[in-house]
């Protein structure tokens, strides 16, 4: 398997290069030339794995030139050796209502389901090459502390996070700033997460920089982790539907970035049966306006109570553009440059067409979120996190929709109480951290500033 830009500009590279670039060096993103098949009968052998068997199965095809099926089965043991629960990611069957819960692993937040394996793979291709990797990244929330609890310790990685200070919950907060493991280097930028992402989009097209100082990505720029996330669609489909492939699936998807449903639209495309992608925004709804008008232009960015969706440049959804393109990278390229010149970029009618066949949005306000979770905890004792709140809005009119579940409720526990009252007992790997001693600095959202900050920190 060679994975090529979304704009064009780079020869075919293989998947430990691809895992390795991250963002390509013509700023575009990685994507495989091609999609595996998945046949019927193969469907249903699936449908009967573990998730960490179903996992090997899925990602081998896209990594079995550089990667040994021992060595992937290895990783991903590994992986996920630390998650609670023992199907991983299991779906909770709330009535019609299904909930496929992504929030077992070390910081219970859907991330740790890509960056736990992530950070192993890194480990694995550095010790091979006997490199060093700096990590950078931006986060609204979760990637931060999940990409950190997957390469904390390890002593061929430093990384940098960027989070917008003041515009994470506490505990998101906490989850980052208390891990003081030497490698590991937080930054509370005064700004956006549109800010931080930009920031680090510059420092990874500063191709001196990034050659000299071996910038890695974690962000779901990175190729491996929108593959990591396609196996819990797979796993939910066989759990939901028995194994039968006459049984489609709608998956309710809250999404700021783009990166999760479009692992779901990844496994549409390797033949899983789903019927719709549910996307699902807050009120900060450039994915949802895109999907209704076929314009794609940028807004003010509001915080909320799902701050982890309060996003208006969705770093992947570049790479659905490129299926949607026919997967012309001049055509692409033509459009991410209007999009950076005007804020904005609009396809033909035609083309949005094309996406309402398969894609639904709807943009759920605070109220709505709110209500979603004192209306589903009153019904069935179950207590939705704020963003899983805007999916199980957004599906209401899709009975038997499966949707995911982002984060554990306990990490805002603020917003669910002020929705029902109660706070949501807190799972271990959250208990004491508002406690423990915490360690970050705070910069200008600046890149030239970042720049300084990284060379300096390594250089000591």
């Amino acid at each position: 398997m060679r994975y090529v830009s979304t704009r064009g500009g780079i020869e075919p590279v293989s998947f430990s290069q691809a895992v390795m670039m991250g963002l390509a060096t013509d700023g575009g993103l990685l994507l495989p030339e091609s999609f595996p098949q998945i046949d019927e009968a193969t469907l249903k052998q699936w449908a009967g794995l573990s998730f960490i068997e179903l996992a090997v199965e899925v990602m081998y095809p896209f990594v079995g030139e550089d990667i040994s099926r021992q060595e992937l089965v290895d990783l991903v043991e590994r992986s996920y050796a630390s998650f609670t629960h023992p199907e991983v990611t299991p779906v909770v069957e709330l009535g019609p209502l299904k909930i496929l819960e992504l929030f077992h692993g070390p910081t219970a937040a859907f991330k740790d389901v890509a960056l736990q394996f992530l950070g192993n793979l890194f480990e694995l291709l550095l010790e091979r090459s006997g490199g060093r990797l700096n990590i950078l990244g931006a986060t609204s929330g979760d990637t931060g502390s999940a990409a950190i609890y997957g390469v904390r310790g390890q002593e061929r990685i430093d990384i940098f996070i960027l989070h917008p200070k003041g515009r994470v919950s506490p505990i998101q907060e906490r989850q980052m700033t208390t891990v003081l493991d030497a490698n590991v280097h937080n930054i509370a930028i005064t700004g956006t997460f549109d800010d931080g992402q930009r920031i680090v989009k510059a420092l990874f097209n500063d191709l001196e920089f990034k050659s000299e100082y071996t910038l890695g990505a974690v962000n779901s720029i990175n190729w491996a982790r929108i593959l990591a996330q396609v196996v819990y669609y797979f796993y939910a489909w066989g759990r939901v539907s028995g194994g039968d492939v006459n049984h489609p699936v709608t998956f309710s998807v809250p999404t700021g970035n783009f990166g999760d449903i479009f692992a779901g639209y990844v496994a549409k495309r390797m033949g899983l049966p789903i019927e719709r992608l549910i996307l699902a925004t807050n009120r900060n709804d450039i994915l949802s306006r895109f999907v209704n008008s076929g314009v794609y232009s940028t807004g003010t960015v509001h915080p909320t109570i799902s701050p982890s969706m309060d996003i208006q440049i969705s770093s992947n959804f570049e790479r659905y553009l490129y299926y949607l393109m026919d997967e012309n990278p001049a055509a692409v390229k033509a459009l991410m440059e209007q999009m950076n010149s005007e804020g904005r970029l609009e396809v033909p009618e035609e083309k949005r067409v094309e996406v309402n066949r398969l894609f639904y949005a709807a943009a759920v306000s605070e109220e709505e979120t709110q209500s979603q979770i004192r209306e589903t905890y009153e019904q069935t004792g179950y207590i939705l996190d704020p963003h899983t709140a805007v999916g199980v809005h957004a599906a209401r009119a899709f009975p038997g929709a499966v949707c995911l579940a982002t984060a554990h409720p306990a990490k805002f526990g603020a917003a669910v109480k002020e929705a029902i009252g109660v706070e949501s007992e807190p799972p271990p790997s959250l208990q004491g951290l508002m406690e423990k001693e915490a360690r970050c600095a705070v910069l200008d959202a600046d890149a030239a500033v970042i720049k300084a900050y990284m060379k300096s920190t390594l250089a000591n």
